[in-house]
């Protein structure tokens, strides 16, 4: 790899390859040239590779003129918090999210504490290719400051979405898999505010990963063993920057991602009379167009409108604030609470899935069980882009008793599954997701895609 992988809320590469010093000098310049007057607050997750990058941001920032708020290691949502509590113009935070270890990246804030949308996003990509940048004068030049407290802010904001005496009533003893990133430090925090025994796996920050980073069931099998044997109620699982949660009931089995964000939506849901009124705000939920149907099942439930965007955490966050919803988020186990930040937040799902089992007296697992029943197949095809339209013409085509839909690719809808078709920004690949009752329903329509596009 020889350029990093760039979208538009940030970048993130190999480091030493893609991703040097220069590069994230470049591209922080790019970003700060950009902001609006104020500080910037910087964050990374544990990562041995992010203290030489946050010292080439620090000092990027600083040189632009900017006061760095340095929040050291700290979680993607908190940093969200932390732009929002302080004022700030914006923020970076250094992480490579659920990649492998040879990774790091660089994801911007604005001064709303979310992911920069698309439009601010390829201003700074623009920038970033043109090499503009706006160095200060010797007698402009910031300064870094570090943040004593990082986390009591959000925590606050957490506790008051639930009633936490009577999670404490309920709760229980918790396995917590933060896999030495940066979630152990609000994480268990959270959790014995919400008076739970906690057993913390990979709680120290320094990116030595126990097993592969992304929080999936393959990864996961000796975690699911370990709740078992800890006795536990059930584990928690944080990818390295904490947005994105999984969850392991109490007989070890893997409940995964899809399920964090719907057991939230139903208990969410189910208060939705206690919410504050928040101007044009419908009581409906976002989720993207590549997220379990559940999400449309529990609105449909609740009598609750239900919205699609685009797939991507900065356009499930544009479709809830154009919509005013009361929760969205994606099925890659990141669930977002407007009342917290509009970022993906594992404490958000941590929080709401307690407080879902201390208000019903309910295991996690009964919580799951009681969810409509689907099952996810995902593949993906080897394609040119130059032929993502044909081929999305041709697979619409080979389904022609299907509602389709291009908001984000292409996505096909049945009454009871669907399949969607995406070209990848950064590979010459297809993905395929198809949902349906059964394992081999989906199966077999991503079967039937992957020949139709092999075709093309």
């Amino acid at each position: 790899m020889s350029d990093p992988i760039i979208s538009v809320s940030g970048l993130r590469g190999i480091v030493g390859q893609s991703l040097t010093p220069a590069v994230a000098v470049r591209y922080v310049a790019a970003f700060a040239a950009q902001l609006p007057p104020g500080p910037v607050v910087v964050a990374r997750d544990g990562r041995p590779t992010g203290t030489m990058l946050a010292a080439a941001v620090h000092g990027t920032l600083a040189a632009s003129g900017r006061t760095v708020l340095d929040a050291g290691v700290c979680a993607t949502p908190t940093v969200g918090v932390l732009v929002k509590a302080k004022g700030a113009a914006g923020g970076v935070q250094i992480s490579a999210s659920h990649n492998p270890p040879e990774y790091n990246g660089l994801k911007l804030f604005s001064d709303e504490g979310r992911v920069i949308p698309a439009g601010p996003g390829r201003a700074v990509l623009e920038a970033y290719r043109a090499g503009k940048s706006g160095w200060a004068s010797h007698d402009r030049v910031g300064q870094v400051q570090p943040l004593e407290d990082t986390t009591s802010d959000h925590l606050r904001l957490l506790l008051a979405t639930v009633r936490p005496e009577v999670v404490v009533k309920r709760s229980g003893r918790v396995l917590l898999d933060s896999n030495a990133g940066a979630g152990s430090r609000l994480g268990e925090l959270l959790l014995q505010a919400l008076g739970c025994e906690v057993v913390v796996l990979g709680g120290e920050s320094n990116g030595q990963f126990e097993h592969p980073p992304e929080p999936t069931a393959e990864n996961l099998r000796g975690v699911c063993q370990r709740v078992v044997a800890a006795r536990c109620d059930l584990g928690f699982c944080q990818d390295p920057d904490a947005d994105r949660l999984a969850i392991i009931d109490e007989s070890g089995r893997y409940l995964g991602e899809e399920y964090t964000l719907a057991i939230c939506l139903d208990h969410v849901l189910s208060r939705r009379t206690g919410f504050q009124p928040v101007q044009q705000q419908t009581q409906g939920i976002v989720t993207n167009c590549a997220t379990s149907r559940m999400a449309q099942d529990l609105a449909k439930k609740y009598n609750v409108p239900f919205f699609r965007s685009a797939v991507g955490e900065a356009n499930v966050v544009d479709e809830m604030l154009a919509r005013g919803a009361v929760f969205g988020g994606e099925g890659n186990g990141g669930p977002i609470d407007p009342r917290v930040g509009l970022v993906r937040d594992s404490f958000v799902g941590m929080a709401q899935v307690l407080s879902a089992m201390a208000t019903r007296d309910l295991p996690v697992s009964k919580l799951a069980d009681e969810l409509p029943r689907y099952e996810i197949r995902k593949t993906t095809v080897k394609l040119a882009p130059e032929k993502l339209p044909a081929a999305l013409d041709a697979v619409e085509k080979l389904f022609s008793d299907a509602r389709a839909n291009r908001l984000d690719g292409l996505r096909l809808d049945w009454p009871d599954r669907w399949l969607i078709v995406r070209g990848s920004n950064t590979e010459p690949i297809v993905r395929v997701i198809a949902e349906a009752p059964t394992a081999g329903v989906a199966a077999d329509l991503c079967e039937q895609t992957d020949a139709s596009l092999r075709g093309i």
